[in-house]
């Protein structure tokens, strides 16, 4: 998938996300999409369920990554995540993980057990630049990030900095490899977002609708605003009635690198692709062991390497 056009300036693009299945969990992928591969250095959204599942259900058995980092994001739920580093951690709603790909690392997304209720959450990836997408992977979990308030409205940061210089400036401190945002946005009633004129940004609902400058937005649809905000003015659609929504919006500079993605990965070229998913599929250090009791997801190759 080739980069897109650089956006040059604000834009109200309302699209449907596409279904999915990722096990047997239900997802809408927000992004990529034809014509819309990065938002900044996001590359990949998908919203996940809310879903309940049954015992093992959730279970996502180990599968490689190279050039991206995942961030993983929940509204209700839990997820367990292990990892060839030998990470083994739960997150929870309110808590961020984070995973650096670099050169190769494998995970998996699996049930912790026990009543966790229904899944509810976005998994994001986001492109790693030429500066560190073949360097050594790493892993991070937040327990607490901080938050801003925005009228009638709070932001909880995941990665970035919201309201830079400005007195309700908030920043994460996990760890980003390029100037991007990414924020959970829980709307009580209208709400003013402050925003970097120089980053595109997109906004994904997850629960209740958004009202964004006068267009009603259901889950299940990304609005891409391109560049040159300042700020952004939303609100539930069910305000006047004490409603209230839920979103992630996501955005950065626009990313200056062609980004090609199969399976999971994130390269440049369809060389290195078919070079890293050889040595997957061959289980050679590159990627590692997870200790997991799953085991590890094989694919063919890739379509350009299987003729």
């Amino acid at each position: 998938m080739a980069a897109d056009d650089h956006p040059t300036g604000a834009e109200l693009e309302i699209s449907e996300s596409r279904t999915a299945q990722v096990g047997a969990l239900p997802v809408r992928r927000a992004l990529p999409r034809r014509g819309r591969r990065t938002v900044g250095a996001w590359c990949f959204l998908d919203h996940m369920g809310p879903a309940d599942l049954a015992p093992g259900g959730l279970d996502i058995a180990p599968h490689p990554h190279i050039g991206l980092q995942t961030v993983t994001w929940l509204v209700s739920g839990a997820v367990l995540h292990r990892d060839s580093l030998g990470t083994e951690q739960v997150i929870r709603p309110g808590q961020l993980n984070l995973m650096t790909a670099g050169h190769g690392v494998a995970h998996s997304e699996e049930d912790p057990g026990g009543a966790t209720g229904p899944l509810h959450g976005v998994q994001l990836w986001v492109a790693q630049p030429a500066a560190t997408r073949n360097g050594a992977p790493a892993f991070e979990h937040h327990p607490e990030l901080p938050q801003a308030e925005l009228g009638q409205g709070t932001a909880t940061v995941l990665v970035g900095r919201l309201a830079d210089g400005g007195a309700g400036a908030a920043a994460s401190p996990a760890r980003r490899d390029t100037d991007h945002l990414g924020v959970e946005l829980d709307l009580r009633g209208p709400s003013t977002l402050p925003l970097e004129p120089g980053h595109e940004h997109t906004l994904v609902p997850l629960s209740g609708a958004v009202a964004v400058e006068g267009r009603v937005v259901e889950p299940g649809h990304l609005v891409y605003l391109g560049t040159g905000r300042d700020e952004l003015g939303l609100a539930p659609a069910g305000s006047g009635s004490g409603g209230a929504a839920r979103a992630i919006l996501v955005g950065g500079a626009p990313f200056p690198e062609p980004v090609l993605m199969w399976w999971n990965y994130v390269a440049r070229t369809r060389d290195e692709i078919t070079a890293a998913h050889q040595e997957w599929t061959g289980r050679t250090d590159r990627f590692g062991t997870v200790r997991s009791p799953l085991p590890p997801i094989d694919v063919g190759l890739p379509p350009w390497a299987s003729g």
